[in-house]
């Protein structure tokens, strides 16, 4: 049983001139009951699979059209056996033989938004450089505000420093589970936006995505773990057998989905108001198998030791949500064009 709650995040003052908005924010467990009149399109951004209500548009902005780089952050302790599993979904985004139904699959929906000039989104993700701040260098309660202030030092650390790659690069920063940021648990498990020149020195999409397993697993690593105060759901066994990790590669997908077609919050999105677009993952939350919706993750696939995935990647499985196809108008996985 599953259903969701889109959350339009809230907007943070930083001076009189200068506000913080992060436009996307993913949370894959609900506080909603199946069927509510909250789940109409204008309350949540979720509806099952019909385009009635449906006006993505492109508002002639740019995306990702050359090779994508992807530089994760690492903020806070992380097991290397956590690094592996998040870095061999990047890698497999682009591992056009993977088995099928494949995380590759999965991103040739993505592929299929174009630019002005009718360029599509490129099919290759790359996993670049990447930075360790082991220490919590702004410590391990992080605001809206200090997301880019870890960023910038990323960027501008006096030693490896990451590459500044305004147009093709996506800087992805992962907090370990000891960490908590703003609106994390209550709100959002994860969400995107660019960095202010005024406080990084550059213009750069950046997402963030944090590890909710001693925080709020049963809200952000749903289906591997379960809310408390629903005693009788059990939870399904995770494909790398770490269910915070687990948790976010779902989260971490519909980010980077929404990065690379809205990175600067001016190209592909639903709704009237750029502060608060519905994006492409945004109108397939809670949706990873055929006949999701609602309350319904749809149809998964089970491994031969039981766990729950829905996408094969090079050498793992994974559960990755799916993502709006506007060619069609209505949600597709890897099955549709794998």
């Amino acid at each position: 049983m599953h259903w969701v709650l889109p959350v339009l995040l809230a907007v943070i003052g930083v001076t009189a001139l200068l506000v913080v908005t992060p436009v996307s924010g993913y949370r894959p467990w609900p506080y909603l009951k199946p069927n509510s009149s909250d789940l109409m399109f204008g309350g949540s951004k979720k509806f099952e699979g019909s385009s009635e209500f449906v006006h993505l548009r492109y508002h002639m902005g740019p995306v990702l059209t050359a090779n994508i780089t992807i530089h994760p952050i690492w903020y806070g302790r992380w097991q290397k056996s956590q690094k592996k599993i998040i870095r061999e979904f990047i890698n497999s985004i682009s591992a056009v033989d993977s088995k099928h139904p494949s995380v590759a699959g999965w991103w040739k929906t993505v592929q299929l938004y174009t630019d002005q000039t009718g360029a599509n989104i490129s099919r290759t993700v790359l996993l670049g450089e990447e930075k360790n701040d082991r220490f919590y260098s702004h410590g391990k309660s992080l605001t809206r505000l200090s997301i880019q202030s870890v960023i910038k030092s990323a960027v501008t650390s006096r030693t490896k420093p990451l590459p500044i790659n305004p147009k093709s690069g996506l800087y992805l920063l992962l907090t370990s589970d000891d960490v908590y940021v703003e609106d994390f648990c209550g709100q959002v498990c994860g969400f995107h936006y660019f960095t202010f020149p005024s406080i990084v020195g550059y213009t750069l999409p950046y997402a963030w995505v944090g590890n909710s397993a001693k925080l709020c697993p049963g809200v952000c690593a749903y289906p591997f773990a379960v809310p408390q105060y629903m005693p009788g759901l059990k939870p399904l066994k995770s494909p790398n057998s770490d269910v915070g990790v687990d948790g976010m590669i779902s989260v971490i997908g519909h980010e980077v989905a929404e990065l690379a077609t809205n990175p600067l919050v001016n190209a592909w999105y639903a709704g009237q108001d750029p502060v608060a677009p519905v994006e492409i993952a945004d109108l397939c939350e809670g949706i990873y198998g055929t006949g999701g919706g609602g309350s319904y993750t749809g149809q998964l696939l089970n491994d031969k030791d039981g766990a729950t995935y829905n996408m094969n990647g090079i050498r793992r499985r994974y559960l990755v949500q799916w993502v709006w196809n506007h060619i069609v108008s209505y949600c597709t996985g890897p099955n549709a064009l794998d």
